[in-house]
Order: structure tokens, then C-alpha cells, then sequence
């Protein structure tokens, strides 16, 4: 059984598309929507901008899409086909569109929304997030709590065992991260981000996204959907968009949703877009089951060669 796992921010690099857009019509299609709905040249910073341009929030996101769901179509067509999918923060988006609740066309505007109403969030309450290592659940939330009396500090991605990733005003964070060193924490890095992600602090982009969420068209998905906020594979369209609200301001439960897929019968990931971020942490989750990137041309024939 055949799982797709759709990366998210961070899983962007320079150049990502390029080759798909030479090599399919379908790309050229896709890509040449996004430039007249997108207020930027998606090509243009996709193929050839530079690392400062791609990580903008408003930026990443649709870019991360677009090129995600060119791929899942290619896969598709080559015979790779899923029977559960999920996708890490913004991938879920990708998820959704795969399993054929809402078509590319209209999930892009709730892409390019997201993107701006997060980064907009971002500017308006400044925050940062930092990666943990060595530490478990049990710990991480307790220096959560210890140092929110600095700010706002939460827990945002439970990525794989032993790699949890905080989130919330910079005091808050930075306080956290001193506590962490003291408990024994193997490794603590800031991350490059424009704000605090799945935290308290994006609540100022819940309203207006989950409008946007409501008015659209989701119908039931050809195969079930993991929610990153309650690590459940989930077919009712509500569902599915409560989820995808919730996931602004709650945690990724990562390792439990890969677990969930597993626990359905999931015996070869797929991990469909830029970058090999969700393939090294499912190998950290459960090495016995294949992860397989596809981010290329490249990578795609050797699927159908296989």
C-alpha cells in the first residue's frame, strides 16, 4: 500500500521546477495559472530567484504547492497511485488536492491566502522557532512551560522521536532554548522563519482563513487524508476543512501521523516535492518502511523505470 507525504516550508530550494516546467505540459499549465492568480512571478523565483526571495512566507508556500502537485498528477500517471495520503504544515494542502477534495484551481487562492494572512501574522507579532533534539515530549513541554513567563512559547511539530520543534515570541523561544541546553538537549537551533508557526501568535490569521476555508467546494475525498492536528486519516469534507484551520494555531503531530498511515497498511512512502526533509524523518520514525523523494524529473523516471 502506497502513501504520499507532501513536504512544507523549509523544504524549498532554488531551482525546484525548472525541469518540470521544461518537460510537461502540465507543468507549463500549472505554472502559467499561479502566475496570473499569484501578485508575484512564481516561475521567475522558483527557477532562478534567490534563498532571501523563496523564503517569504507568501512566496514558499504557493511555490512549495505548485510544485508538489505538478508531481503527484506525474506520479499518478506513471501508475504510482496512493491509497492514504498527508502532508507536513503546508503540504496538507497538497494532500487535499491529491485526494481529490478540491481541484489545484481551487485550492491555490487558499494557498496564496495562507501564505500572505501567515506572513502578515508574522509581521504584526514578531516570533521564531527552534528545533530540539535529544529531548522527549514529556521534557520539551515542560520547558514550554517553564519559560513562558518570557513569552509565548509552545510546542509546533513533533517531527520525529527526539526532534520537537518550538514556537512563539522571540523571548519566549530564546528562554526555552537556554532551558533545553540545561536539561540535556543534544542540539538547539533556531530556525530561518518569518514567524511563529503553529502557535497562539497566528490566531490573527484564524478568521479570515477560515472564510475562505468554509466558502470553498470541498467534496469527499477518493482516499482518506491524515490531519497533522489530530493524527487521524479523515474522508468528511468539514472535517477535513476544521482541520486545516485548527493547523494554524495547533501543533503537527508528524510522528503520529506517519505511525496512522503505517497502522492503515502503508508499506512505501512516497515523499512528493521539493527537498528529502520528510524522508529523513520517516526513516527516524520507522526505518523498516521506504521513503522515496520525488522532487525531479529526474526522480520520476527512475519511477517508471522501476
Amino acid at each position: 500500500m502506497i502513501g504520499f507525504v507532501f513536504p512544507g516550508q523549509g523544504s524549498q530550494q532554488i531551482g525546484m521546477g525548472a525541469d518540470l516546467f521544461s518537460f510537461s505540459e502540465l507543468a507549463k499549465k500549472y505554472y502559467n495559472f499561479a502566475n496570473r492568480l499569484l501578485d508575484f512571478d512564481l516561475k521567475k523565483v522558483s527557477f532562478e530567484g534567490t534563498e532571501d526571495d523563496l523564503k517569504q512566507t507568501y512566496v514558499t508556500q504557493p511555490a512549495l504547492f505548485v510544485h508538489s502537485v505538478i508531481l503527484d498528477v506525474l506520479l499518478k500517471e506513471r501508475g504510482v497511485t496512493p491509497e492514504i495520503v498527508a502532508g507536513h504544515s503546508l503540504g496538507e494542502y497538497s494532500a487535499v488536492v491529491s485526494a481529490g477534495a478540491l481541484s489545484f484551481e481551487e485550492a491555490l487562492p487558499l494557498v496564496k491566502l495562507r501564505g500572505e494572512l501567515m506572513q502578515h501574522a508574522g509581521e504584526r507579532q514578531p516570533g521564531t522557532m527552534a528545533a530540539i533534539i535529544g529531548l522527549s515530549e514529556e521534557v520539551v513541554e515542560k520547558v514550554c512551560e517553564a519559560a513562558s513567563s518570557e513569552g509565548v512559547v509552545v510546542t509546533a511539530n513533533f517531527n520525529s522521536p527526539g526532534q520537537i520543534v518550538i514556537s512563539g515570541s522571540v523571548e519566549g523561544v530564546h528562554r526555552a532554548m537556554e532551558l533545553a541546553r540545561e536539561k540535556g538537549a543534544r542540539r538547539v537551533v533556531e530556525l530561518v522563519v518569518s514567524g511563529a508557526f503553529h502557535s497562539p501568535l497566528m490566531e490573527s490569521a484564524v478568521r479570515e482563513l477560515e472564510n475562505a476555508i468554509k466558502a470553498a467546494d470541498f467534496r469527499k475525498p477518493e482516499i482518506p487524508i491524515v490531519s497533522n492536528v489530530t493524527a487521524q486519516a479523515a474522508t468528511d469534507p468539514k472535517e477535513i476543512q476544521a482541520n486545516l484551520v485548527k493547523q494554524l494555531t495547533h501543533p503537527v503531530r508528524w510522528v503520529e501521523s506517519v505511525n496512522e498511515m503505517i497502522s492503515k497498511g502503508v508499506t512505501q512512502f512516497f515523499e512528493v516535492g521539493s527537498g528529502r526533509v520528510l524522508t529523513g524523518l520517516s526513516k527516524r520514525i520507522n526505518r523498516s518502511i521506504p521513503c522515496a523523494s520525488i522532487g525531479t524529473v529526474q526522480d520520476l523516471e527512475k519511477v517508471s523505470i522501476e
